[in-house]
Formats: C-alpha cells, structure tokens, sequence
C-alpha cells in the first residue's frame, strides 16, 4: 500500500449498519470488501460476530474473513500486514478496497500506521503471565495508574492495552501517553465515513440485533465454540457474549438474564466505539441515518477521480 492508494473505509460501532452500507456501496462501486473486525477473522464465530453470509459474500467478494483457528493469537501487527496484502491486490486488479469494520485500532493502524514503541518479548510473557487474567487485573490497574496514569484513564477496561502500557514503561522508563502524543499523517488516499446512528436508535438496533443472532443459533455456536477451546483461546475468546451464553448453556443464567447481560455488555462496547471514532479519527466524516446512499456514492466517485 502507498500513498497514492484509494481506500474507502466504513466505521462505526457495533449493530449501526456498517456491514449493510458498506455492502451496498462496493457492489455499486466495483469494491470489495476488507474487514475491519478482529473477531471475523476466525473460523467457527459467525452469528456472534455479525460475519458477513454466503449469499453476501456471493454479492462482493470478501477479504480477511474466517482466515485463523481460535489458537492462533493475532495482534494489530498482524492484521496490518494481512490489510496491505488484501488492499494491493484489489487495487492491482482496478477495484477499489473498501474496508469495513468497527476494530478502532486496527483501522488506526491501516490508516496512520503502527508507533515505534519499545518493547521486549520476555517482559511481555511474563507480564501476561501475572497480569492477563482476572485475578491480576487489580493489581495491573494499580502499577499502570502510578506509572502512566493518562494511559491508565484512557484504557482502564481494556487490560491487553494496560499490559502495553506497562511493559513500555518497565522496558523504556518512558510513559506509553507520551510517546504516542505525535500528530501522524495518513499513509493513503484514504475517504472515511464513520457511520454513527442517535444512541437511542443504536440501543434499539443492539436489542433487536441481540434477539435474532439467539433465534439464528447463537447459542448453538457458542456451544460448539467453546467446546472447541474458543475460552482458552489467546485473542478469540474476547468475541463478544460468547462468554455470557456459556454461562447460560452452563445453568447459570435463564434466557432471558443471558440475553439482558449481552444487550448491557454489547451497548458498553459501542460507547467505548463511539469515543474512539468520534477522537482518533479526524479524517472521518461522521454520518447517521436516514442515509442517503446516492449522494455518497456521488461523493465518492468525485474523490475516485481525483488525482
């Protein structure tokens, strides 16, 4: 990928409508489609993650989906490179790569590129070791606030960027905040839409979306998922609600508090979407509904043809 490439890339939270606009505009525009989502990258999570069906990926082809095991661990380094690969290749045959998906710091790191951070593997397995469990996370929090505190604000519930924070820290003495505090340029010719729908229409859709994945088989995916080490797994078993309907197929929960702790669970994450869109991507153009999909096409064909 350089700098000259086109890429168009549709954003946005969980349950707004993405994956059917972005569908929509490369089947008009010659596109295919890159997805922008960690979790469809595994093989065995589909109607938890929203993948796209066979008839959809029959409509446009489709890049980055089903692509590991759940025992494969895969860390934005690797996404990148399988991006870059996918983009050159739609680009070398005159399509234009449409990237879609709601993973805010894989889609940074297409965009911007990766922060040559310091690190080293040991420190890093040890501190997986002692922090990346529920038992460590207390005491990770703690070390994090002292060291970094503006990184400890920004990703106290993420604990895999936690862990990031401090083992920068412990191998460079510097804090992760400031070394990451550099203005950055695109590395393409990139047009964003970053589409955010009424919070209230997004909870609907959240509600809605949760109610037919479980009459779709959810449940029976998730079983055979976690049968199948998705758990255990090293990235995988962070798929959303997997873990909750475990806890239903185990006694647990009733049906209905599964469904209630997906729909809280799924809505926490989208607010968490929403910030990182809304500041970590200033190229975006923010869009809701109801959308007007010719006047985007229309917009997007003017900046195709653009040198």
């Amino acid at each position: 990928m350089n700098r000259a490439t086109k890429l168009l890339v549709i954003a946005g939270p969980t349950a707004g409508g993405k994956s059917a606009l972005g569908l929509e505009l490369a089947e008009r525009l010659n596109g295919e489609i890159i997805s922008g989502d960690s979790m469809q990258l595994y093989r065995g999570l589909s109607i938890g993650v929203a993948k796209p069906d066979a008839a959809e990926q029959r409509r446009v082809k489709h890049h980055l989906i089903d692509v590991f095991d759940f025992s494969v661990p895969v860390d934005v380094y690797r996404y990148l490179e399988l991006a870059e690969l996918a983009i050159d290749e739609v680009s070398l045959h005159g399509a234009l790569p449409v990237v879609v998906g709601g993973t805010g710091m894989y889609l940074k790191a297409l965009l911007y590129g990766l922060d040559e951070l310091p690190g080293d593997a040991v420190v890093r397995k040890e501190l997986d070791r002692l922090y990346d469990n529920e038992s460590g996370e207390a005491e990770l929090k703690r070390l994090v606030r002292e060291c970094d505190p503006v990184s400890y604000d920004r990703w106290e519930k993420h604990r895999r960027k936690l862990i990031r924070a401090l083992e920068v820290f412990r191998v460079s003495g510097r804090r992760l905040s400031e070394l990451q505090s550099g203005e950055k340029r695109l590395r393409c010719d990139a047009k964003m839409f970053i589409l955010l729908p009424e919070r209230e229409e997004l909870k609907r859709r959240i509600a809605a979306r949760t109610a037919k994945m479980l009459q779709d088989g959810w449940i029976e995916e998730a079983g055979s998922a976690i049968k199948a080490g998705l758990l255990e797994s090293p990235t995988a078993r962070q798929a959303l609600g997997y873990d909750i309907i475990g806890e239903y197929l185990s006694g647990r929960l009733s049906y209905e508090e599964m469904s209630d702790r997906i729909i809280t669970k799924t809505w926490q994450f989208a607010r968490r979407q929403f910030t990182w869109f809304r500041h970590q991507h200033p190229e975006g153009e923010v869009i809701s509904y109801p959308l007007d999909v010719d006047k985007l096409c229309a917009e997007i064909e003017l900046w195709r043809g653009m040198k």
